[in-house]
């Protein structure tokens, strides 16, 4: 079976051909071609709507074409077709959903609209078999719309048992690279500066808190985290050029967030007891989250794996979308209706999980 995903949620213009393998099910990325808009709107500080939706409309066509010229394949190869039909910004996502609607008419082909969360989700499905990932599933997803952490007793099978209660990690990245002055996408910024830091004794310890860590409840909150940031560097602006010095707020603000992150995970997992730990979302990409999530599960969980997606399928993507398509067309293929297709599909900004 090779399902064609095309993703334009944000500011990414995304398409790939996924091949799974008939006996046990493995998924093979063919092609994964994205068109970044980065450069775009780091000048505005951030995704711009409508700017994005232009882009998209100039871009979505040659993704398609070099998606499929990629996988080696033409349109009478693909069995079906997945769009992302939320959540995500409205002018962008109308791009992606009416091209999806269209080819899939013109060229007589089944449709599915995928969450977005669900596409991370099932990113760590790709360049496996699906036995290869046991269930009951604990996934962290960490993007710049979303916190969570979801339980799936089975395949599209979703209970979020934790969600933010403000500002996502991932927004909580891009404003404190704001404050800092070092532009957009905040996170990777953040992220290699305070790779760049080693605490000594040669500067005062910062300490920034680390909000509902102690609470009796799985839920986030970042926004006090930022504003303590923001208070923080408004009282020292004259130390703002010393480029150690911004290290150090960089690589403390990143701890504070992994450290909640982590907590809210581990006393999940021991509550609910999965046999598998996850991380998903564009905020999967850090390699402390990466590094010390892992070490956690090692540690407090036994018998417990941990997966996280390959650098590919981190951030936004199509093949991510196709994967999860997979699954949802092995529900249909069992009775259940087909829910979208080229006229019935909705997309919605605020599409829930």
């Amino acid at each position: 079976m090779r399902i064609l995903g095309i993703e334009t949620s944000c500011d990414e213009t995304a398409a790939s051909v996924i091949s799974i393998d008939e006996k046990n099910g493995y998924i093979k990325p063919l092609s994964n071609i994205i068109a970044s808009q980065i450069k775009l709107h780091a000048a505005w500080g951030g995704v711009v709507p409508n700017l994005a939706a232009r882009e998209h409309l100039k871009n979505i066509l040659p993704v398609l074409h070099s998606s499929l010229a990629e996988a080696g394949l033409s349109k009478d190869d693909i069995d079906l077709i997945a769009v992302t039909n939320g959540p995500g910004l409205i002018p962008a996502l109308l791009i992606g959903t009416n091209t999806a609607k269209t080819i899939a008419y013109a060229w007589q082909k089944p449709l599915l609209g995928i969450h977005h969360i669900e596409g991370h989700i099932y990113a760590n499905f790709i360049n496996k078999s699906p036995e290869d990932i046991a269930f009951p599933i604990l996934c962290l997803v960490v993007s710049g719309g979303h916190t969570q952490l979801v339980l799936m007793k089975k395949h599209l099978d979703y209970a979020i048992i934790g969600e933010t209660q403000d500002d996502a990690a991932g927004e909580a990245f891009d404003k404190v690279a704001r404050i800092l002055g070092l532009g957009y996408p905040g996170g990777p910024l953040i992220s290699k500066l305070a790779a760049g830091f080693k605490p000594g004794a040669d500067l005062s310890p910062i300490r920034f808190p680390r909000p509902m860590i102690a609470s009796d409840n799985l839920n986030f909150s970042f926004s006090g985290l930022k504003t303590s940031v923001l208070y923080f560097v408004k009282k020292n602006q004259a130390r703002l050029a010393d480029k150690k010095f911004v290290r150090q707020i960089a690589y403390e603000f990143q701890q504070a967030v992994i450290d909640v992150l982590l907590a809210k995970t581990v006393a999940a997992a021991k509550i609910h007891k999965p046999k598998t730990v996850m991380l998903a979302g564009g905020v999967s990409a850090n390699i402390q989250l990466q590094l010390q999530l892992s070490k956690a599960v090692s540690e407090q969980l036994a018998d417990t794996d941990f997966y996280f997606p390959e650098p590919s399928f981190q951030s936004d993507n199509a093949a991510m979308i196709a994967a999860a398509a997979f699954f949802r067309q092995q529900k249909n293929g069992r009775g259940e209706t087909l829910s979208s297709g080229w006229k019935g599909l909705k997309t919605e900004a605020n599409l829930k999980l």
